[in-house]
């Protein structure tokens, strides 16, 4: 498999955004969530393998600390270390801008996602009972952190 390559989105991109949006998850981000991200300056990327997007992710940076608020990755590319790609890039953009410390919200049913983040460092720091939508009533979500280093 080739090497991911990352660019910026931008508000033309967000229908390819939404089509692995609402593939990857039964409560997806709405359009309004995506473009205010991007109209917010917040870091949010697209990645692609080849000419095919196959990513997406959204950092929030403020002061020394950072906010992963999404990353997904196509469900027909999952499972081939490309969330960690993504993952990774997003880290070092919050790097860059400044951030020693990551935090993000995982449903605690994602056991993948939350394999991932353990792998890169990150541990539980919390939980927010019923934080998310799920089919039946409320999911909690896992609080996660990670020191970031050069």
């Amino acid at each position: 498999m080739s090497e991911p390559q990352f660019r910026p989105m931008g508000e033309a991109d967000v229908d390819s955004v939404l089509r692995i949006e609402f593939a990857a998850f039964s409560h997806p981000w709405t359009r309004g969530i995506f473009l205010d991200c991007v109209k917010s300056g917040y870091e949010c990327w697209l990645m692609f393998l080849g000419d095919q997007q196959v990513g997406h992710g959204v950092l929030s940076a403020a002061g020394d600390e950072c906010h992963l608020l999404n990353l997904t990755v196509k469900p027909e590319s999952q499972s081939n270390g490309l969330g960690g790609k993504l993952l990774e890039h997003l880290l070092r953009r919050g790097r860059e801008r400044g951030a020693e410390t990551v935090f993000l919200e995982v449903r605690e049913s994602n056991r993948a996602a939350i394999h991932l983040y353990e792998r890169t460092g990150f541990n539980e720091i919390g939980r927010r009972r019923g934080y998310y939508p799920a089919v039946g009533g409320r999911e909690d979500a896992l609080v996660m952190a990670c020191t970031l280093f050069d």
